[in-house]
């Protein structure tokens, strides 16, 4: 039976100690001790220092810190914000007479993409050209969406030529619509 006694609180029977280190061992425990020691405050003492002088610097390898290329960066930037097809659009708009070709892109020009609607708005220098364009307007269509993926751009809408600017003046009245406002 054994006693339950300060040195021996379970009541279980004391199994063989392990040797307290002493002389050489005693040593060496002491050195690794005061070598972790060192080592952390070397590590917080160059932590300071890089922190001084502008941050951690960039070794031989790669890693997040290093300067990114633009095309890159702006990849990342267009997938990450989920802006493939108005970039993808926006690069049609300036790739236009490549793709309608030059007699077409001298008298139709590509204003803006509605990305809900999926729709491209062109505006043309005259009727003529609008017509023209129009009776294109399922080719391009085609052609668009080889390009960009389909169904990128459903519909063409073409524009004719805007009318001459109003002009406002002493002998006009106010909310007047112009010569066509005289009857009634």
């Amino acid at each position: 039976m054994t006693e339950n006694t300060p040195e021996n609180p379970s009541g279980k029977a004391p199994g063989p100690r392990s040797p307290e280190p002493s002389g050489v061992d005693l040593a060496r425990v002491a050195l690794r001790a005061a070598k972790d020691a060192a080592r952390a405050r070397g590590d917080a003492a160059q932590q300071k220092k890089q922190a001084r002088r502008g941050g951690l610097r960039s070794g031989a390898r790669a890693d997040g810190r290093d300067p990114m290329a633009l095309g890159s960066a702006i990849n990342r930037l267009i997938t990450e914000r989920g802006w493939e097809a108005p970039a993808a659009v926006g690069g049609v708009m300036g790739r236009w007479p490549q793709i309608v070709g030059e007699d077409v892109a001298k008298h139709c020009v590509p204003e803006r993409y509605d990305e809900e609607e999926h729709v491209l708005s062109v505006r043309c220098d005259s009727t003529a050209w609008a017509t023209n364009l129009r009776l294109l307007a399922p080719t391009l269509v085609a052609r668009l969406n080889e390009d960009l993926g389909h169904g990128t751009v459903k519909v063409i809408k073409v524009q004719g030529p805007g009318g001459p600017a109003r002009r406002y003046g002493p002998l006009r009245a106010p909310g007047s619509t112009g010569p066509g406002d005289t009857y009634g």
